[in-house]
């Protein structure tokens, strides 16, 4: 009996997660009019060690400036600033 009680009360906790509080645009809360592809810095922090763009779901960006900033990027690789891929 108490067995199952145990039990009842694991399988609650599991089912009671709660939701992961959600990302604002960084962006967006700066007001920032454009994404400058020779601000490094600001761009760094959306690629990942390989290189790679990170993506809204993780970077937790808006639509618009998740276009504006993978442009920027692409700008910024192009004219040498930022690599296409990790050594």
């Amino acid at each position: 009996m108490e067995q199952k009680k145990v039990e009842a009360g694991e399988d609650k906790a599991k089912r009671m997660r709660r939701a992961p509080k959600k990302k604002v645009c960084a962006f967006c809360v700066e007001k920032a009019e454009e994404i400058d592809y020779k601000d490094v810095a600001k761009l760094k922090r959306y690629i990942t060690e390989k290189g790679k763009i990170i993506p809204r779901r993780t970077s937790g960006m808006c639509a618009a400036h998740q276009r504006e900033l993978s442009v920027a990027i692409k700008r910024a690789r192009i004219m040498g600033l930022l690599p296409f891929k990790a050594e």
